[in-house]
């Protein structure tokens, strides 16, 4: 069961309707292999109570997830007004939820698999794993009313 922080601005409604809007990467906080924080932007999609992201299993940050499943994130704009979703949960890396990720997170951000972009990820995903990250607890901040004064 995912906690909602007393000290957070919105509801869980509220955070589940801005992930789902929100176009924008997550910053993925993990540990390297020393123990040293890692910080990596993932295109990112919310589904049945998860972030889902995708990275190539050869990906340092994969590696790292697979040694450490703790994580951090946050997914915010960084336009004004100022407003966002952090929290901590627990990785799973799915290779065989891989393509589907990827495919749904090209729809979410490109729009389209038509482009020369979207065609290239797809060609190269071969390797290609899904990220779930399983939130441990959210809270979110918004400024907007502060702003706009």
């Amino acid at each position: 069961m995912t906690i909602i922080k007393k000290s957070s601005h919105w509801e869980l409604n509220r955070i589940e309707a801005f992930l789902n809007e929100c176009v924008i990467p997550v910053r993925l906080a993990s540990t390297n292999g020393e123990g040293k924080p890692l910080v990596c932007s993932l295109w990112f999609l919310y589904d049945d109570g998860a972030i889902w992201c995708a990275t190539k299993a050869s990906a340092s940050v994969a590696g790292f997830l697979t040694q450490s499943s703790d994580c951090g994130f946050e997914i915010a704009p960084e336009a004004m007004p100022y407003r966002g979703v952090r929290g901590q949960g627990v990785v799973s890396i799915l290779p065989d939820q891989g393509l589907p990720v990827l495919l749904r997170l090209i729809d979410r951000y490109l729009g389209s698999r038509d482009s020369g972009f979207a065609q290239w990820l797809i060609a190269q995903a071969n390797d290609e794993v899904a990220i779930r990250i399983d939130p441990d607890w959210y809270t979110a901040w918004d400024f907007t009313k502060r702003m706009e004064r």
